[in-house]
């Protein structure tokens, strides 16, 4: 008998000029890959639409009469400058508050806390953000500011010298209601905190087991591992998560008109009443306008929008740069 060695098959080779085989996709595939590109396309289409009738609507309030803006104000530029420094300062108030608390909270629960814990401190954060921000403005304005009446007297009293803890340079008094920026701002932390948590919480728990473990075994404490693993790890994350809160926080407008005594932003001055931001200034005078003041409030509203896109855009560059060097490394 004899036997006849055969060698590997081997497909059909492709020559110079002949194409190669496409592959092969199911009729759900193309399906899926449709509707996901529709999506994308209707929400570049709705942020077109939103950005077209903000500027059509609000291209008259950047050259209204001076009567039109205020007593403190005779042109846009003078109007929407004060709005928008109090909602950068009361979006970063937020930002100072909330990250280290939400980093920590996001670690403990990830991390350190025993699962008996960690599960429902877990739920009870997540329920944070299910909480109307009417809710939050009514205990921002009854039970947080007059709370916040005697730490406003304590900076103002031994850290007076800092400008921002200094009081009217006329009378140096400060606010007597506790209704300031920074009273809106740790409302805004409280609002933006489940945000931030959540997104870090997710991606802490994701980093790799085995590098935890490795880095354990060469000899690691606790929390050098967190720092060398879980931390790098997690890095686009934790910075895409502040990001996504600090536009919540930028965006926000009930519990802020509720908080702050609506006036003019003109100084660094934290303590002092009278501070308002862009949705604010919208929310409270949008009923009692005029059609010169719906172009102006309109016109801010499209300030807003760039400046939270502006923010998108960088947290996404900052994220995309970060992956790179994570790639490279």
């Amino acid at each position: 008998m004899t036997t006849t060695m055969q060698g590997p098959r081997r497909g059909p080779k492709n020559g110079p000029g002949e194409a190669r085989p496409k592959a092969v996709t199911s009729l759900g595939d193309r399906l899926f890959a449709a509707l996901t590109l529709g999506a994308s396309l209707i929400i570049l289409a709705a942020l077109a639409g939103v950005f077209v009738f903000l500027f059509i609507k609000g291209a008259p309030g950047f050259t209204q009469a001076a009567d039109v803006y205020g007593p403190r104000a005779t042109d846009f530029l003078g109007y929407v400058a004060p709005l928008l420094g109090g909602t950068v300062i009361a979006a970063i108030i937020a930002l100072i508050i909330a990250v280290p608390l939400a980093w920590g909270i996001a670690l403990v629960i990830s991390h350190y806390a025993p699962k008996y814990i960690a599960v429902p401190v877990a739920y009870l954060v997540d329920l944070l953000a299910a909480v109307p921000s009417v809710v939050f403005g009514l205990w921002g304005v009854i039970v947080l500011a007059p709370k916040m009446v005697p730490i406003f007297e304590f900076l103002n009293k031994y850290l007076g010298w800092i400008p921002i803890f200094a009081g009217d340079p006329n009378t140096g008094d400060i606010s007597s209601s506790g209704r300031t920026l920074v009273t809106a701002g740790v409302v805004l932390a409280i609002m933006i905190l489940p945000i931030i948590t959540a997104i870090t919480r997710e991606v802490f728990s994701r980093t790799p087991r085995l590098n935890q473990e490795a880095a354990l075994a060469l000899g690691a404490t606790r929390w050098e591992m967190m720092r060398l693993t879980v931390f790098p790890y997690g890095r686009s994350g934790m910075v895409s998560a502040t990001m996504l809160g600090l536009g919540r926080a930028l965006g926000e407008t009930m519990a802020v008109a509720m908080v702050l005594s609506l006036g003019a932003w003109t100084d660094f001055r934290l303590l002092l009443p009278g501070n308002s931001s862009i949705a604010a200034n919208i929310a409270s005078k949008y009923k009692e306008r005029s059609d010169e003041l719906l172009s102006v409030l309109i016109a801010t509203g499209l300030v807003l929008f760039l400046l939270t896109f502006l923010v998108n855009f960088a947290a996404r560059w900052i994220v995309d740069r970060s992956e790179r060097k994570m790639a490279s490394a």
